[in-house]
């Protein structure tokens, strides 16, 4: 440790006063101030990262972060804190805590980890802010939604209607080699022509749809 005094002369006379007697410089350290804070907002959160400068290798391992950010429009008193567990230069805001369409504001401060018994320090001061805001989820189109119901309510109506069809000509066949000539023609030759009407209605619906 070192040994911190303070000289002065009063009166003519030359005064020694101890400060400190026993100063360790390692339990007293203020970091400058994170630099390059930038962010990045998608729907679903926000990645705030930064850098630290000056700061020896074996102080930047046993960093702590406090991470610090608010709306845009209020004042930093109302602003929400948080201490980050890990000693890497990023985190994570999920979207959930953000407001949609508002603009946030965000700034990071760092010192040596609590837990670390070998070194002690202040917190230092605050870094440049950086903005941001949540990115909105986009709405799918209505349209888009009406397409995809008829698509899906189309197909297994038209298997029934088939299978209709194809029941009622199976069901007239039967009577078709009773008939006399003299009457009328059966169902079952009309099952061609309305097979052929309802395909060419399924395509018309389709290409609607579409």
């Amino acid at each position: 440790g070192y040994r911190v005094s303070l000289q002065g002369n009063f009166f003519g006379r030359n005064h020694t006063y101890v400060t400190f007697p026993e100063y360790n410089p390692r339990k007293h350290i203020k970091l400058d101030p994170p630099l390059n804070i930038q962010s990045n907002a998608t729907a679903s959160k926000c990645q705030i990262w930064w850098s630290v400068w000056n700061v020896p290798w074996y102080l930047a391992e046993i960093l702590q972060y406090e991470l610090q950010y608010k709306e845009y429009s209020m004042s930093w008193e109302v602003a929400l804190n948080k201490t980050l567990p890990s000693s890497l230069p990023q985190v994570e805001i999920e979207a959930t805590e953000l407001r949609s369409g508002i603009a946030y504001a965000a700034r990071v401060r760092c010192k040596v980890s609590e837990n670390e018994k070998s070194y002690h320090s202040q917190w230092s001061e605050w870094s440049q802010t950086t903005v941001f805001q949540r990115a909105d989820v986009p709405k799918v189109s209505e349209n888009i939604l009406n397409t995809k119901t008829i698509q899906f309510l189309f197909i297994p109506l038209s298997f029934g209607t088939l299978l209709y069809l194809f029941w009622n000509c199976k069901l007239s066949s039967r009577y078709f080699f009773f008939l006399t000539s003299g009457q009328k023609a059966s169902p079952a030759l009309t099952f061609p022509r309305q097979l052929l009407s309802f395909s060419h209605s399924i395509v018309c619906t389709m290409g609607i749809s579409r």
